[in-house]
């Protein structure tokens, strides 16, 4: 009789990134107070996996008070063939129509919509039209502006992409957000495709309405399963990551969705979460090694 084994699962610690948390000497203190702990397999002075053959609550609940991200990722198919992500507070820092919400005086109201959108609080696609109705008027040029001036990308953002790319996976960009910027960003940092929402801009002027259908949550999910498909994929394959509510539908598909220094609600319901690292957290998650890591 085959007696059947236990499938090995990694328990990885991500800290802030340059924080130098798991130091040789951090590594021994944590084997000194956690003695179940298996011999520590170092990533980076940033992140540290562990060798078990199953999860524990109460180890993890043990290293909950730790200033580190604790998440237990299953060894098969850990390196994912297909990265999903969103845009904005994820691959980029800013949320852009709270950014340009500055530019006609309306932030404090436009934030505020932003954040119960993204909590869950308000149904994604009115909240949308709400906003962009707010920028009627609006010249185009505005978008550039922001663009040049006030969008930086997420810290790791470059080495993600350049680290998945060396390694043939498909990365895709789905945001709720605007394709002026989605286009830019796929091209500055290389996303091999994105598919995001647009806004009607009538002689150089935003008119106050986004274009028919909105991409939202159900939208989002559906557009992980589309290209999945067509690359010869399964959802198991495919990594996804987000902030906001809206992104939680493609977070629960995904063989590996993340929730990326995510509103709350969005963390509990996540399998997987980073609120310390940066997104070279998703690399270590599937197993990457800083040695591995690319730049360009």
């Amino acid at each position: 009789m085959t007696q059947q084994m236990n499938e090995t699962r990694f328990l990885v610690l991500t800290a802030a990134p340059q924080s130098g948390y798991f130091s040789p000497a951090r590594l021994a203190e944590l084997a000194t107070q956690f003695p179940q702990l298996p011999a520590a397999k170092s990533l980076s002075e940033d992140a540290v996996e562990y060798a078990l053959e199953t999860d524990s609550p109460e180890l993890a609940t043990q290293l909950a008070d730790l200033p580190c991200d604790v998440n237990w990722v299953r060894a098969a198919n850990r390196h994912k063939k297909m990265l999903i992500a969103d845009l904005e507070s994820t691959i980029i820092e800013q949320e852009c129509l709270d950014e340009l919400a500055v530019v006609i005086d309306k932030q404090e109201v436009m934030v505020d919509i932003t954040t119960r959108a993204m909590r869950g609080e308000l149904d994604f696609e009115p909240a949308l039209k709400e906003r962009v109705a707010m920028l009627k008027g609006l010249p185009e040029s505005a978008l550039q502006d922001l663009y040049d001036n006030g969008v930086t990308l997420m810290p790791g953002a470059h080495t993600l992409l350049a680290t998945l790319r060396a390694e043939g996976v498909f990365c895709g960009l789905v945001s709720g957000g605007f394709a002026f910027f989605a286009d830019r960003i796929a091209q500055r940092i290389g996303f091999h495709r994105f598919q995001c929402n647009d806004l009607n801009i009538t002689d150089g002027v935003l008119d106050g309405t986004v274009v028919e259908p909105i991409l939202g949550r159900a939208a989002k999910a559906e557009i992980l399963t589309a290209w999945a498909q067509e690359l010869g994929f399964t959802p198991d394959d495919v990594l996804a990551t987000g902030d906001g509510s809206n992104d939680l539908a493609m977070l629960k598909i995904a063989g590996m969705g993340v929730a990326f220094r995510a509103k709350p609600a969005v963390a509990e319901a996540a399998q997987y979460t980073l609120q310390h690292a940066d997104l070279t957290g998703l690399l270590y998650l599937q197993g990457y090694s800083e040695s591995q890591f690319k730049t360009a």
